[in-house]
């Protein structure tokens, strides 16, 4: 396997319910495993130690709950971007995964020429959407 660059995102106890909504969304092969399943017991056994969604477009997304002991971030520093020239996949993502969010910029043709929007989710975490237009495509 070639290496490759993935979103691993940090969540206090609704790790399953997000990662389920953006297979939802965005579809593909959701694995998730709780801290139960390696032999982790008592309340936070349920919680997701290890998730990882891997789309049919090639789009890699991971994720975990953070535990209690461990200090959490929501948003933090980062932000995750979906970028190119499937213009009708694109716009469906923007809507169903901003959907409960809040929409920091809706998706409208910026000055260097791409169809461009941000937002967060309803989980906490920031998106970023562009899509190139025939003269960008090559950059996407």
């Amino acid at each position: 396997m070639a290496s490759r660059l993935s979103p691993y995102l940090q969540f206090r106890d609704t790790a399953r319910q997000a990662l389920e909504f953006y297979h939802g969304v965005l579809g593909g092969d959701l694995t998730l495993s709780t801290f139960g399943d390696m032999g982790v017991e008592g309340q936070e056994a349920h919680k997701i130690m290890h998730g990882m969604l891997t789309t049919t477009d090639e789009f890699v997304l991971m994720g975990s709950d953070t535990p209690e002991e461990m200090k959490y971030t929501p948003g933090g520093n980062i932000s995750i971007s979906l970028t190119g020239d499937d213009a009708e996949s694109l716009r469906r993502y923007f809507a169903d995964l901003s959907e409960g969010g809040d929409v920091t910029m809706p998706l409208a043709v910026q000055m260097w020429g791409d169809e461009f929007g941000m937002f967060t989710d309803k989980f906490g975490t920031r998106w970023m959407v562009n899509i190139a237009t025939s003269e960008h495509r090559d950059q996407a």
